[in-house]
């Protein structure tokens, strides 16, 4: 990124205002690329283990595939999910609070003896099911902030900071180039002025 400048007073000190502001912000963006580095990494294990606890209830029920035959799967809904947000490390993420599930009418006396189990166990299974998604919603929100924090953290370090050096030195140097450019005029000027004053002065 070319930063555009002019070699003047004004131009210099815009640029060292412009500096000030981002070399006091890196910190601050820096801890927050790290605090979201942390979560991402939290959550990535999170859904991890939600997955895998959902594949171990999948399988847990494999034996009793004979009885599935016999539920009535309409019998269970979920009617409502209950959210909330929170920030993490600057960023809103959604937070699971509650499932309402529905559940059918069935008679106690003609079903069998553990469909209410059963019920139990689906209940269970599509809790963890819906947890491991929201946790992968989380995942991507945070990952997202986290690439655009890291990007700004690399536009600030490695671009516009020296950016902004080079061009406060190049400036700085082209006025004092200028500064002693005036000065070895002035000093010539002074003794071509002596020189026509001691030579006016012998004619006369």
């Amino acid at each position: 990124m070319a930063i555009k400048f002019q070699y003047n007073k004004t131009s210099l000190q815009q640029l060292e205002k412009q500096l000030k502001v981002r070399e006091r912000a890196l910190p601050t963006i820096k801890s927050k690329e790290s605090a979201l580095r942390m979560e991402v990494k939290r959550t990535k294990d999170e859904v991890k283990a939600l997955e895998l606890q959902l594949e171990r209830e999948i399988h847990g029920y494999d034996n009793m595939v004979a009885l599935w035959n016999e539920f009535n799967p309409s019998l269970i809904k979920v009617k409502d999910v209950h959210l909330s947000s929170r920030k993490i490390a600057g960023v809103m993420v959604p937070v699971l609070d509650e499932i309402e599930f529905e559940i059918g009418r069935y008679s106690l006396f003609n079903a069998p003896s553990w469909y209410t189990e059963g019920i139990e166990l689906l209940k269970k299974l599509a809790r963890t099911g819906i947890e491991a998604e929201f946790s992968g919603l989380k995942l991507e929100l945070l990952e997202h902030a986290r690439k655009k924090t890291t990007q700004k953290v690399n536009l600030f370090e490695k671009v516009q900071i020296p950016g902004y050096r080079d061009a406060i030195r190049k400036i700085k140097r082209f006025m004092e180039d200028e500064e002693s450019l005036s000065k070895s005029s002035q000093k010539i000027m002074r003794a071509n002025q002596e020189k026509r004053k001691q030579k006016e002065e012998a004619e006369s």
